[in-house]
């Protein structure tokens, strides 16, 4: 089943639009760095769980029990293990462990569209123009691309995945399809689940595969963020081609993908569905070495039948990011492994019908969200910011997506405030406002 938005926009669809504007000639020259000294690192890697269509901060962390009942919804509370917080009653789990998570309540922006806010919140960086709530745009380098770019895998590894699909504007812009996400589209929930492209073609020896001279043809299947039709990409299949042939001969790719090997009772506690055994490969994958991870999950656009939707959704999306969570610390990597959860924005504290719909939702809005934070030494327990009664608007310690973004560069060592240069010469701030998040800091 696909997952869209309000736009009409698939998961998949994303895959098929063009790209021309993020090859650019990229890959011609490398880029230069400021000689600003980077901080030090807190973390190794990132599993950003990416809310696509916007969820709403009331029925997750940040509800409104004492607000009248157009605004505080269905949903009851459930008390966390941190005294006076609580969180919406499906997510009971992570209410357990909330110990281990901060909540970021207060990250608010002026992007009230699909589009835009995607962008915002992938980047770091505003749209430099307005685009429609249907757009796929890059006006700056992704958060996942940056850290590929800064933080390079093991060897024979992609440093940047996104799984199933890419988020709209999850690109490398001017870093060039190298820094693109390596898309894992299969299902690993499924019999016989195998990945594409980490093993050789069948029937060929890698004596055969090394010595042939048409092996190109032979890399043609090799699935990522490449547009064939977009520009002249003769580097960019260059790069490609490069990494096509490592992932096949490199034993540590195979490895990482091989999640049948997994105890059944691991895979159970991550919840048997498509969005649980993906979060199960993304701790396999950091556990590889791979710096960043997205999970683009789809489906959070609820401008109707929200109660119902989320009452059906939520216990099984609260079991796999506690498993999630539960498992990382259990094997000593939570400590070097940020799990974050967020969407573009969150929803209107007004719940509505719209026309022709007779079940009530909530609409975009970007004046309140909630994020969440665990692992990569961030002190847990906390709740940062705050909403007013109502949730209208982030009013207490109100943060922005350049803070957001901020903080996962810091905790990962990287300089917010880094120069990068673009193909062209022009020099361009990894984040404008390169501020961290205190409170996550440590």
């Amino acid at each position: 089943m696909k997952n869209t938005n309000c736009a009409g926009v698939t998961r998949r669809d994303c895959l098929q639009l063009g790209l021309a504007t993020f090859f650019g000639g990229a890959l011609a020259s490398a880029l230069r760095a400021s000689d600003s000294g980077a901080p030090q690192a807190a973390a190794k890697s990132v599993i950003l769980i990416w809310m696509d269509g916007g969820p709403t901060h009331f029925e997750t962390f940040d509800p409104k029990p004492d607000a009248p009942a157009e605004y505080r919804g269905d949903f009851k509370t459930v008390a966390t293990k941190t005294p006076g917080v609580f969180f919406s009653e499906h997510m009971k789990k992570l209410a357990a462990m909330s110990d281990k998570l901060s909540i970021v309540r207060s990250i608010r922006h002026d992007q009230g569209n699909h589009g835009a806010g995607n962008h915002y919140m992938m980047t770091g960086a505003p749209p430099r123009i307005p685009v429609g709530c249907g757009a796929f745009v890059s006006f700056h380098p992704s958060l996942g691309s940056v850290v590929a770019h800064e933080k390079p895998a093991p060897a024979g590894l992609p440093a940047y995945f996104s799984l199933p699909s890419m988020s709209r504007s999850g690109g490398p812009n001017f870093l060039g399809a190298k820094y693109a996400p390596f898309v894992v589209d299969g299902d690993p929930n499924a019999a016989g689940f195998r990945v594409r492209d980490v093993a050789l073609p069948s029937g060929m020896t890698e004596g055969r595969f090394a010595d042939r001279t048409d092996v190109r043809a032979e890399v043609d299947r090799f699935q990522r963020f490449l547009d064939k039709t977009a520009g002249d990409p003769a580097v960019a299949m260059d790069d490609h081609y490069k990494q096509a042939a490592e992932l096949m001969h490199s034993k540590e790719a195979q490895a990482a993908f091989e999640i049948n090997r997994e105890p059944e009772k691991v895979r159970d506690q991550y919840g048997r569905n498509g969005f649980g055994q993906r979060a199960l490969l993304a701790r396999r994958l950091v556990e590889a070495g791979v710096p960043f991870v997205t999970i683009n999950d789809g489906g959070w656009d609820h401008h109707s039948d929200l109660f119902n939707a989320l009452t059906k959704r939520l216990p099984s999306w609260d079991q796999t990011v506690s498993a999630l969570i539960a498992d990382l610390d259990q094997r000593g990597l939570l400590e070097s492994t940020m799990v974050i959860a967020l969407g573009e924005f969150g929803r209107t504290p007004k719940i509505s019908t719209l026309s022709g719909q007779t079940k009530a939702g909530r609409d975009h809005w970007a004046n309140a969200m909630s994020v969440l934070f665990a692992g990569g030494k961030s002190p847990g327990g906390q709740i940062i910011g705050a909403t007013d009664k109502n949730g209208f608007a982030a009013v207490e310690r109100v943060l922005s997506p350049e803070n957001f973004a901020s903080t996962i560069y810091t905790k990962l060592g990287i300089d917010p405030n880094k120069m990068l240069y673009t193909p062209q010469g022009r020099p361009t701030h990894i984040v404008s406002n390169g501020t961290p998040i205190k409170e996550l800091m440590g």
